[in-house]
């Protein structure tokens, strides 16, 4: 930018005056003057930008673009693994969008951030109620990030050095909390194979003295349902902690993992209320012990009374500096993700306990009314039951075949295992929702049943080979 093109910059707040009182300030006449020191092979190239659009046509450029993705709600989406497509009730947009929630920012001064603090103080206690726990933080990141600290905390509370995770967990969990453990050098385990029913066997997990926590995800990745009592004894036995990855909207019908003895459980907000979005943003979620606050990260809203007796919300138990003390710290984590947390309190509010109990128990029935259907399929095998709204299926055909099959009828039939899962390299897993319909259920099997019928055919005449399960 030089001074002769000031003009194209309306938006830029300095008038012309302002910029020559600034130039004269420095000692200089002109900004090419001020800059005239730096080697011309330093100078960044002058942009090849085209010429500035107005709102209309900035629009139609940006809804041309758009309209070469196929969003999900313009398919039968059956994709999950960590991310769902669910409803998100009209409200929740509507609250969230106020500009005294969408603006806010860390609520350090309690006068004047008492509605960032309530929030954050129910998003907490709801949290409670869904995991079983007796206490939860703000909101972290996002899942992954949350397995990864409770992982750190776990080392912390019991100055040990390693932490086993199950194969069953969500690959992305495991990989972030490999990289946080790496860079605090401590030691990340995980077994190398899947077991055979696609469980955890405490028995086979190699918990010693130096362990500092076992993680395992209920329900897991595979949808199955884990025995996190018997792996909670394991760990106990050993004076290690448990860790448990669950999923808030599966609450509404499994037992809570506080009470099967979990120490540390955490969770991703996604699913309530939250849209796909491309991925992001969402919130993780973090509860546990009461005998752990102290080493819990992030923030922690509680409930008091102001001087007037009044009752009032303010962050307890750390100061401010306490996101700025760098390795005394217990967290990195300086700014929380309260908007979308709030999304998820929204959801959880309006759904209340027989609302998410009547969610869960819809996708459960859907997933495995669309189970045993694929079953019944030549070339289909259901891998692992029971589960929760994912299960995993082998295919005779090539997985990767099969999917852009069925992406070109407009079916996104799930996510391919092998990138994960080597051991499963010709398997499926499948998610279903509120959001498939019955008639989306069979038409997927209808489909698939074609997609296989016709990749038989391609085989018997010898332009393509089936790949044994």
């Amino acid at each position: 930018m030089t001074e002769t093109n000031y003009s194209h910059f309306p938006y830029l707040p300095h008038t012309e005056e302002d910029r020559q009182e600034m130039l004269k300030k420095i000692g200089v006449r002109s900004f090419e003057e001020l800059v005239k020191h730096i080697p011309d092979g330093v100078r960044a190239e002058k942009l090849d930008l085209r010429p500035g659009l107005s709102e209309l046509e900035l629009t139609q450029h940006i809804s041309a673009l758009a309209s070469k993705n196929t969003s999900t709600s313009k398919q039968s989406s059956f994709l999950g693994g960590g991310s769902y497509r669910r409803f998100v009730p009209s409200v929740v947009p509507s609250i969230i969008s106020r500009s005294e929630f969408a603006t806010a920012y860390t609520p350090y001064q309690p006068e004047v951030s008492q509605g960032s603090l309530q929030i954050i103080y129910e998003f907490q206690t709801a949290v409670c109620l869904l995991t079983g726990m007796e206490v939860a933080n703000a909101s972290m990141y996002d899942g992954p990030t949350a397995c990864a600290e409770a992982a750190l905390m776990a080392a912390r509370l019991n100055s040990r050095q390693k932490v086993i995770a199950s194969r069953s967990v969500n690959p992305e969990y495991r990989m972030v909390t490999q990289t946080y453990l790496n860079s605090c050098g401590l030691i990340y385990e995980c077994s190398e194979q899947v077991s055979q029913d696609g469980l955890t066997a405490s028995e086979k997990l190699n918990i010693d003295q130096d362990t500092a926590a076992v993680i395992v995800q209920y329900p897991n990745y595979f949808g199955l349902f884990e025995d996190v009592e018997s792996v909670a004894k394991a760990a106990h036995d050993a004076g290690a902690l448990l860790v448990v990855v669950t999923d808030a909207i599966a609450m509404g019908l499994l037992t809570p993992p506080g009470l099967f003895g979990a120490d540390i459980v955490v969770g991703d907000a996604q699913p309530c209320g939250n849209s796909l979005s491309f991925g992001g943003p969402s919130a993780g979620f973090m509860a546990c012990r009461k005998d752990f606050v102290r080493q819990l990260p992030g923030r922690l809203a509680g409930m008091t009374v102001d001087n007037r007796g009044n009752r009032a919300f303010t962050l307890t138990l750390q100061t401010r500096e306490q996101h700025i003390r760098r390795a005394k710290a217990t967290s990195n984590i300086c700014t929380n993700q309260a908007l979308n947390a709030l999304a998820m309190l929204v959801y959880l509010t309006m759904m209340g306990p027989q609302g998410i109990k009547q969610l869960a128990s819809i996708s459960l029935q859907r997933a495995n009314y669309l189970a045993d259907k694929l079953a019944k399929i030549a070339g289909v095998k259901l891998l692992f039951t029971p589960f929760f709204n994912e299960f995993a299926v082998a295919l005779e055909q090539p997985v990767d075949h099969v999917l852009e099959q069925l992406k070109q009828r407009g079916i996104l039939g799930g996510l391919a295992l092998k990138q994960f899962y080597p051991e499963l390299d010709n398997a499926l897993l499948v998610a279903v929702t509120e959001m498939n319909s019955v008639e989306e259920l069979d038409r997927y099997a209808a489909e698939l049943a074609a997609v296989l019928g016709k990749s038989k055919t391609r085989a018997a005449s010898g332009k393509e080979t089936a790949l044994p399960v």
